[in-house]
């Protein structure tokens, strides 16, 4: 059974759950909701972006009633944690009438002191700002019956502990405590002892997502490219579906705009659209009536499509979990899939995470070039023309153009020209060899472009540590490292001339050995022979 559908589950959540486009539960969800309803202890292994926030909100908001007093509290290491869970909390409550309310430092501690008076059932909140009310006596938490401590390996580096410990010292003893934490460290697992009640560990594994039947593979683009990049990539592999991910509603936006201009059945998927919009889009998505979705992580929370055969990463995930969970919405019910990742050299580190988390390298590919992309275009008008002839399709409106143009010109020219019609590019098609930065004479060898880079031996560098140093920092091969000379404040340091603009555009993002970077290209040397 489908969790959402739990007869322990209040109708009002269950409409909330729906509303919100939940559709299938995700790992976190499935394991967690059951444990937590029935009323135990709990500590959950997970990260931001699993949907863990629906794991404890579920549970959580099914037990309160119309008081106004305290019934719940949940402690978020940041203000934007605790805006977020509030607002999720918001939703999943929408047809309860209970009240939430975030607290944090930065807001009106007066606005929310007004709030907590005419009485709100849950508080979000950081540490500090608990506190603070705690010692006003303007929150009380002696009728609390679930707390809730989300990202506790967080609140612990930012230095909570204490007062975490404090906090769960004046809540009522008669409670249940939820703790999610991504990684388990000893004052964790101490705090978990200390204050709470034989608690039920569930936690998902890395590979429990990442089916066997996805494909996954990443390319390398320059930030001003990626339009073009992608472009080139869809036309290549030609999907049936495909779900895009941004990371931000205003990428939805303009990536969804660019794919119409550019003829693509596109539609965007993002927060702000009413539930009867966005049923709309997931109805002409599901119908093959657009070809391609567009959506953030929590715009596609929950989405249950089959048949979708690819994933794109336009923006890439910020941590591994919300990978594994964007490309299982590939391969599923037995089919295979393809998860494509786009890379900007500030991004290599991300990517690199995200590999060291699953255990495994993501292969490289390069992106497709003009002619590639025409070749297979052109045998795909080629299958669609003669499965027209074949299937003795009814042209007959186009016989007297066709009668005209054949009086006038021979078959073949006509063709080449229909082809050419179909075919022709447009100034963008060419836009990534023409937009490639003119790095002009820097004084390189032949074929290779000289950067002056702002640190040198003030920091440690040697010649073995640039080269490991920049190819992890920016994702090119080591051996695409040319000469280094190392002075005490800068080095000069050569690579192909294909490379340097991911050189130019990544390393500013990155450090070498702990030193910030700069670099410009070098001006030619004053004796080089011409």
């Amino acid at each position: 059974m489908n969790v959402f559908d739990m007869p322990e589950i209040n109708d009002a959540i269950k409409k909330s759950i729906k509303e919100m486009g939940f559709e299938e539960p995700s790992p976190i969800q499935e394991k967690a909701i059951p444990v937590a309803l029935e009323g135990n202890d709990m500590i959950g292994q997970a990260q931001t972006g699993t949907g863990k926030t629906a794991a404890f909100g579920i549970p959580l908001m099914n037990e309160m009633k119309q008081e106004k007093h305290v019934q719940a509290l949940v402690l978020t290491p940041t203000r934007e944690l605790a805006i977020q869970v509030a607002g999720e909390l918001q939703k999943l409550s929408k047809h309860q009438q209970i009240r939430t309310l975030p607290v944090y430092g930065g807001q009106s501690i007066g606005q929310q002191i007004k709030a907590l008076k005419r009485g709100v059932e849950v508080v979000i909140g950081t540490p500090g700002r608990v506190q603070d009310h705690l010692r006003r006596k303007t929150l009380k938490l002696d009728q609390v019956k679930t707390v809730v401590l989300d990202e506790a390996d967080e609140m612990l580096d930012m230095g909570f502990i204490e007062d975490i410990e404090t906090i769960l010292k004046q809540v009522n003893e008669e409670r249940q405590t939820l703790l999610f934490s991504a990684t388990m460290p000893p004052p964790i697992q101490k705090l978990s002892k200390r204050y709470m009640t034989n608690p039920k560990t569930v936690s998902i594994s890395k590979g429990e997502v990442a089916a066997p039947s996805i494909e996954q593979q990443y390319y390398k683009v320059l930030e001003r490219n990626k339009m073009e990049a992608l472009s080139r990539i869809i036309d290549s592999r030609d999907p049936d579906l495909a779900i895009l991910f941004c990371r931000t509603k205003k990428g939805v936006a303009e990536l969804t705009e660019s794919l119409q201009a550019r003829g693509y059945m596109a539609e965007g998927l993002h927060g702000d659209l009413t539930q009867s919009q966005r049923d709309a889009v997931m109805k002409k998505f599901r119908d093959g009536h657009i070809q391609f979705l567009v959506a953030t992580d929590v715009a596609a929370r929950g989405l249950d499509v089959n048949n979708v055969t690819h994933v794109v990463n336009y923006d890439i995930p910020q941590d591994p979990e919300s990978y594994v969970h964007r490309i299982g919405r590939t391969g599923r019910a037995g089919n295979t899939g393809e998860a494509i990742t786009l890379v900007t050299p500030r991004e290599m580190k991300h990517l690199r995470a995200i590999e060291k988390e699953l255990k495994s390298n993501i292969p490289s590919k390069t992106v497709p070039t003009v002619e590639e992309v025409m070749e297979k275009q052109q045998e795909m008008w080629r299958q669609q023309v003669t499965a027209m002839i074949d299937n003795e399709t009814d042209t007959s409106m186009f016989e007297n153009i066709a009668s005209e143009m054949l009086e006038k010109y021979d078959a073949q020219t006509v063709v080449q020209a229909l082809l050419k019609m179909n075919f022709a590019s447009d100034e963008s098609s060419q836009a990534m060899e023409t937009t490639t930065k003119q790095f002009g004479d820097t004084g390189a060898s032949k074929g290779m472009v000289r950067f002056f880079v702002n640190v040198g031996k003030n920091v440690n560098l040697t010649p073995k540590v640039v080269i490991e140093e920049v190819s992890n920092a920016v994702g090119i091969s080591a051996k695409d490292i040319g000469k280094i000379d190392i002075f005490d404040n800068f080095m000069f340091m050569e690579v192909p001339t294909d490379v340097a603009p991911f050189v130019y555009e990544g390393l500013p993002h990155t450090r070498i050995n702990g030193a910030k970077v700069n670099l410009e290209p070098a001006k030619p040397r004053p004796n080089k022979k011409k």
